[in-house]
């Protein structure tokens, strides 16, 4: 009688018992397509990688790169006598108050969609994207007398109409099964809309959000720049580019960084909490 002999899995094929082989296995992986690794793995490519970049960046002989001590040394001295902790402050709160009403006015315009009669409007309010922002501070100006509703208004109309556009492909995307699901539930079709856009694509609404609201760090030193009476960080970056004092530059860049960053971390935080199963909450019904 003939037996069969066992066959290796493929998941399995190639990694020795021990442990020390199979890191070793995942970090060669790392370097093979659709490979899934360990979260240790992981963390072992992450501080390697910045680790080589942060000596590349030390050893740079490159003269317009200020070193690392040199930016900590200008970050300290800009957080001391130069106030960089109330402009990053003054500059996070606009940012906050932009993206609510970003928020607000985007999603509402993008679930005008399901009504035939706005759709041609919130299209043409998408394709504001286009616009190039210099030329409408003209306009905005006039509108908006104060500086601080100037800056707020430049941000919200610059992250508003990708916001829109990013929502309108969210509601048109819903698959048809959702909707006639939620008729069979004798829902009404104001019902339905709230259930299976509103409720159920909340979820995709944190993940655009998350993808816009960066470009209002992205435009704050654009609109700061406009109207510094409030100060902020945009304002605060103008000055040390116009002075050439680069070290100060690369160390509000990367304060910019560490708050978009944290921003960013945030949303996640609070999609995580308030929709887990929000593609699940239809069929719970």
């Amino acid at each position: 009688m003939s037996t069969a002999k066992p066959q290796i899995p493929a998941a399995t094929a190639g990694v020795s018992g021990g442990p020390s082989g199979s890191v070793t296995s995942e970090m060669l992986g790392a370097f093979a397509p659709n490979r899934v690794i360990s979260p240790n793995a992981l963390r072992i490519i992450v501080v390697f990688q910045v680790a080589v970049l942060l000596l590349v960046w030390a050893t740079s002989s490159y003269p317009f790169l200020p070193k690392p001590m040199a930016v900590w040394g200008a970050f300290v001295d800009l957080w001391s006598h130069e106030g960089l902790g109330q402009e990053l402050i003054t500059s996070f709160l606009l940012n906050i108050q932009a993206m609510a009403w970003a928020t607000l006015l985007s999603l509402v315009l993008a679930y005008m969609t399901v009504v035939p009669f706005f759709r041609p409007i919130v299209t043409a309010i998408s394709k504001g994207r286009f616009l190039g922002m210099v030329g409408l501070t003209f306009f905005f100006t006039l509108m908006f007398t104060t500086g601080h509703r100037l800056k707020v208004s430049l941000l919200v109309f610059g992250v508003g109409v990708f916001f829109v556009t990013s929502m309108i492909d969210v509601v048109t995307q819903v698959p048809k099964s959702k909707f006639d699901l939620a008729r069979t539930l004798r829902m009404g079709e104001w019902r339905v809309v709230w259930e299976v856009i509103v409720l159920g694509r909340a979820d995709a609404a944190f993940d655009m959000l998350r993808q816009n609201a960066a470009m209002g760090w992205m435009m704050l030193t654009m609109v700061e720049g406009i109207s510094r009476s409030e100060g902020g960080i945009g304002a605060m970056l103008l000055n040390q580019n116009k002075h050439f004092r680069l070290e100060a530059v690369f160390a509000i860049q990367i304060a910019i960084l560490i708050i978009g960053l944290f921003q960013d971390y945030a949303i996640g935080l609070a999609k995580r909490f308030i929709c887990p199963y929000a593609d699940l909450q239809l069929e719970r019904r």
